[in-house]
């Protein structure tokens, strides 16, 4: 196994277990706008992707910037009411993270998520340490599973590719990570290990308590020395 040095994180699915407030937050989305709406099939062609591309998922047509940003603030305004009455990191997340961080690995966090929606996080997982990095989904980078946002983080923290271990829930984020030339971790909380699979997935988990007694960070420690 290549030599470790950093951990990059999807935030939606991976880091909190948001993805069913995400669903719940589009029934209420399109109820208020009396519009006909399979859920799971946009969840499926979205996922990953930012919230521009989101939105003209949801219309099948290109929308305007300001179509968009309207979209994005309705819809990511009920998400963020919902999920915050019950918010919830993924099980072990962040004792997962201080532990890596303790081992001197790197930690970043690429997501296609606004800056609204990951202040809405990190406000409340109160990470310790902070992650090194954010990438977010409105900084101008294609959604997944182009490899943009995970290949910013690795340059911001200053990590080759190769070195990179990336963490993520949706097949979008795998097929973005390997073509990004990184490994990465399934993270099992709305896809099964069938749906995340390939060849430079290296473990497929349910969440981090399940990880952290697998001894991973130690494997990867053996895999470094």
């Amino acid at each position: 196994m290549a030599r470790t040095d950093a951990l990059i994180f999807d935030m939606d699915g991976t880091m909190v277990d948001s993805m069913p407030w995400h669903a719940k937050a589009w029934i209420e989305f399109a109820r208020r706008r009396g519009l006909a709406l399979d859920v799971p099939d946009l969840m499926r062609r979205t996922t990953g992707r930012n919230a521009f591309e989101c939105a003209c998922e949801l219309m099948e047509r290109e929308v305007s910037v300001a179509e968009s940003d309207a979209i994005t603030h309705e819809k990511e305004s009920i998400y963020r009411e919902l999920f915050g009455a019950v918010f919830a990191e993924v099980a072990g997340f962040n004792a997962f993270a201080s532990a890596a961080a303790a081992r001197g690995l790197k930690i970043a966090v690429g997501t296609a998520g606004d800056r609204h929606n990951v202040a809405f996080v990190m406000e409340r997982l109160r990470m310790d340490p902070l992650p090194l990095a954010i990438v977010g989904g409105d900084e101008g980078f294609t959604g997944k599973p182009t490899p943009a946002i995970f290949l910013e983080a690795a340059r911001r923290i200053g990590v080759a590719p190769a070195h990179c271990i990336v963490f993520e829930d949706a097949p979008f984020g795998i097929e973005a990570a390997r073509r990004a030339g990184m490994r990465a971790v399934a993270v099992c909380t709305t896809h099964s290990a069938a749906e995340l699979a390939g060849p430079h997935v290296i473990a497929a988990v349910r969440d981090y308590e399940e990880l952290a007694l697998s001894n991973f960070l130690e494997t990867l420690d053996a895999a470094t020395a």
